[in-house]
C-alpha cells in the first residue's frame, strides 16, 4: 500500500486528555453521545471542522478518489493493526484504540448469539477509518454523517455549525429534497464522507446486505436514532434500517474501560476473516 503517513494522529494528545476526564465506567445509557456545552472542546471543534467543510462537492470528489478501490490491497486483520494507534476525535465515550473497541462490540454480539456475519460485522465496522492513515484529516473519517444535497436537519450533532458551510448559500441545495426525490431510495443519497461510506464500497462483495446496511448506516443517528430525513427512503430501506437499529446497542454500549484479551481472541476472529474475505481485498 506504500508509505502510511501518520500525520493526523500525531495531534490526539489533547483528545485523549479531555476524553479520560469525562470517561465514566458506570455510564448510564442516556449519559452516553451527549453533545452539548460541556462537551470537550475538542469534540465541539471536530464537529465545526465537520459541518462546515462537508459540502455536496467534497462528497462527490471523494467519492471519486476512493470508491474505485485503488489505494493498494491487505488483508482484513492487517488495516485492523494499522488503527491499533487511533483515537477517535469525534467520540466522547471511549479512549482505547479502534481494534480494542472493535472487539468489544463483536464479543458483545457473540456473547448475545448473533449469526457468524453479525460478528464479523461488529468486529469490522469501523475499519474504514484507515482513510485517517492515508492523511485525511479526521472531520473527513470519522463522527456522525448526514445528507449533502438537501437541508440538513436539526436533530444532526451541533446543527448550527453548518451556517458556514458553502452549500447554505443555494437555495437548491436548503430545499427539503435538494437534488433527491421523496423517496428516492439511500442508494442515490450522498452522504457525508467518511470510514462507513469508505468501508462499505471496499466490503459489499463479500456480505451479506443487512451488514452492507450496518456498515454503511452506523453513524447516521438523526435517521437510526432520531428518525428523521424518512422520507428520503424507499420502502425496503425503512426495513433495513430496523437491522442498524439492532446493530447500534453493540456499537455504543460495548463501551467500557477494561481492554479486550486480544491474543486470546484472535485467532478465532483470524478464523471468522478467514470465513468471508481472501487473504487480501482492494481498498
Amino acid at each position: 500500500m506504500g508509505t502510511i503517513s501518520k500525520g493526523p494522529l500525531e495531534s490526539l494528545d489533547q483528545w485523549d486528555d479531555d476524553v479520560r476526564v469525562r470517561y465514566d465506567t458506570d455510564k448510564k445509557k442516556e449519559e452516553f453521545r451527549v453533545y452539548d456545552d460541556k462537551t470537550p472542546q475538542v469534540v465541539r471543534n471536530f464537529y465545526k471542522l465537520n459541518h462546515e467543510q462537508q459540502t455536496l462537492e467534497f462528497v462527490l470528489g471523494k467519492k471519486q478518489q476512493y470508491t474505485g478501490l485503488t489505494t493498494g490491497k491487505m488483508g482484513i486483520w492487517e488495516a485492523m493493526e494499522k488503527l491499533d494507534t487511533l483515537v477517535d476525535d469525534s467520540d466522547p465515550d471511549t479512549d482505547l484504540s479502534q481494534i480494542d473497541h472493535n472487539l468489544q462490540t463483536a464479543e458483545a454480539m457473540r456473547a448475545d448469539g448473533h449469526p457468524r456475519w453479525m460478528i464479523l460485522t461488529g468486529f469490522i465496522h469501523d475499519l474504514g477509518k484507515v482513510l485517517t492513515l492515508y492523511g485525511e484529516p479526521q472531520w473527513a473519517v470519522v463522527g456522525d454523517t448526514f445528507p449533502v444535497g438537501c437541508r440538513w436537519s436539526e436533530k444532526i450533532v451541533y446543527p448550527e455549525y453548518f451556517q458556514e458551510n458553502p452549500d447554505s448559500g443555494d437555495a437548491r441545495l436548503m430545499s427539503r429534497y435538494g437534488v433527491y426525490d421523496e423517496q428516492i431510495g439511500l442508494e442515490n443519497i450522498h452522504l457525508s464522507w467518511g470510514h462507513d461510506e469508505y468501508l462499505y464500497h471496499v466490503t459489499k462483495q463479500y456480505l451479506p446486505e443487512e451488514a452492507q446496511y450496518m456498515i454503511r448506516y452506523h453513524s447516521w443517528y438523526s435517521a437510526h436514532r432520531e428518525l428523521d430525513y424518512q422520507y428520503l427512503m424507499s420502502d425496503h430501506d425503512m426495513k433495513m434500517m430496523d437491522q442498524v437499529r439492532n446493530f447500534n446497542p453493540y456499537d455504543l454500549y460495548s463501551k467500557s474501560a477494561e481492554k479486550p484479551d486480544r491474543k486470546t481472541l484472535e485467532p478465532f476472529y483470524r478464523e471468522l476473516i478467514a470465513e468471508y474475505f481472501p487473504a487480501e481485498i482492494r481498498w
